[in-house]
C-alpha cells in the first residue's frame, strides 16, 4: 500500500486534515498552499510542504513526512533537507517539522545525534494510534485512522466516514472528492475487492468513470495478481524441493528407479 502518496493526496486535497492533526482551526487552510521542492544538492527532494500564501513573517512553514517503515537513516535524511533548503531558499517564514507515524514502535529516533533536537517545540511527532478519543472523532482524523485500520474494520469504518461525510460536508463537489479518496484507500488496503464490491460499499448505483476506476484500481488489481503469482511460484519451487528430497531419501533407502 502507498500509504505516504495517500497522506500526501489527503493533505492536497483536504490541508484542513493537516491542521486538525495539529489541533489548528480550519480557517488556517487559507493562508497555506500544499506543495513539494525539489533540493538541488544530493537529489533531495521535500514531497510534503505547506508554505505559507500570505505575507506574515510570524506564519511558519511546515515541512510534513509520512513514514510507515522503521528506517534508522530517517532524522539524518530530514534534518539534512531541511539546512539544505534553509540554505537553499532562506524562506521569510520560521520552519516546523511534522512527521507523522502509524505508531512508536516504527519510529527510531536516534537519542544519539537527535534527542536534543527532536525535544524543540518545532518538531511534532505524530503516532496516529495514539490520538486522543476526542481528535478520533472527527471527520479528519478518522480519514487518517482508516490508512491504518485493520483489513476486517476497515470497511465498516469507510462506510461510517462515508455517512459521516454526507452530513458534515455540505459542498457536494469536496463531498464527492471525499468520498472517492476513502474509495481509494479501501482498494489500496483490500485489492482482493472487486470493483463491484467497492461501489456497493458506498452504495453507487452505476460505476463511475472517474481515474479512480480507469487507473488506480486496474494499478492495484495488477499489484495484487502479481502477489498472488509470486506468491504461487513460491509455492511450486517449495513443492519440487520437497520432491526431490523425497526420492533422493528413496533412493538412499535402495529403492529401484521404477519404483
Amino acid at each position: 500500500m502507498k500509504t505516504d502518496s495517500i497522506f500526501y493526496n489527503i493533505f492536497q486535497e483536504f490541508p484542513f486534515v493537516f491542521f486538525a492533526l495539529l489541533g489548528i482551526p480550519a480557517d488556517a487552510t487559507n493562508q497555506y498552499q500544499f506543495t513539494s521542492q525539489k533540493i538541488k544538492q544530493l537529489a533531495f527532494r521535500l514531497d510534503g510542504l505547506f508554505l505559507p500564501i500570505v505575507e506574515d513573517a510570524q506564519l511558519p512553514f511546515y515541512i510534513v513526512e509520512v513514514q510507515f517503515q522503521p528506517d534508522p537513516n530517517l532524522y539524518y535524511r530530514l534534518f539534512a533537507e531541511l539546512f539544505i533548503y534553509l540554505k537553499q531558499y532562506q524562506p521569510p517564514h520560521p520552519w516546523q517539522l511534522v512527521v507523522i507515524y502509524p505508531n512508536r514502535q516504527t519510529e527510531r529516533e536516534n537519542s544519539l545525534h537527535f534527542q536534543e533536537m527532536l525535544e524543540l517545540p518545532k518538531i511534532t511527532r505524530i503516532y496516529l494510534n495514539e490520538l486522543s478519543t476526542p481528535e478520533t472523532g472527527s471527520l479528519p482524523i478518522k480519514l487518517l485512522k482508516l490508512v491504518i485500520e485493520p483489513e476486517n474494520t476497515a470497511s465498516d469504518l469507510a462506510v461510517d466516514l462515508a455517512r459521516q461525510a454526507q452530513t458534515e460536508i455540505s459542498d457536494t463537489t469536496v463531498r464527492e472528492s471525499f468520498i472517492n479518496l476513502l474509495e481509494t484507500i479501501i482498494v489500496y488496503k483490500l485489492p482482493q475487492k472487486t470493483r463491484e464490491e467497492v461501489a456497493a460499499m458506498f452504495s453507487l448505483s452505476d460505476l463511475k468513470k472517474t481515474r479512480f476506476y480507469q487507473e488506480i484500481f486496474e494499478e492495484v488489481q495488477a499489484e495484487f495478481q502479481a502477489q498472488l503469482q509470486a506468491q504461487a511460484q513460491l509455492q511450486a519451487e517449495a513443492k519440487q524441493r520437497e520432491t526431490k528430497v523425497a526420492i533422493l531419501r528413496m533412493f538412499n533407502l535402495g529403492l529401484a528407479t521404477e519404483q
